[in-house]
């Protein structure tokens, strides 16, 4: 969620012909990492959970390729980018851990 909050923040600023461009696929991405990882969850299978959290992991790294786009072309809130991309990294090695763990209680049943 600290990560949604962020790129809200940091794309407030972009361009207005960016719109319905990057700042719309910054923040979809952003909502997209915690909503994918509760959808799994809540549909109650280590599989499906699974699943969740490996789509998260694709919008995550979405948002960090979307980041790069935005320091190359000095959009949003430049010294939020780098909290961003560490946010990003902490997130993902959570995720990583967490499907860890989710594939290894699958293993077992």
């Amino acid at each position: 969620m600290d990560l949604v909050e962020l790129c809200y923040k940091l794309s407030v600023n972009f361009p207005a012909d960016e719109t319905y461009g990057l700042r719309s696929q910054v923040r979809r991405a952003a909502v997209s990492v915690p909503c994918n990882i509760a959808e799994g969850w809540g549909r109650d299978s280590a599989g499906e959970f699974d699943h969740g959290l490996s789509i998260a992991g694709g919008s995550l790294r979405e948002i960090e390729t979307q980041l790069l786009i935005c320091v190359r072309f000095s959009y949003g809130d430049q010294k939020l980018i780098p909290v961003a991309l560490e946010k990003c990294n902490t997130v993902g090695r959570l995720m990583f851990r967490l499907r860890e763990a989710v594939q290894k209680r699958r293993k077992a049943t």
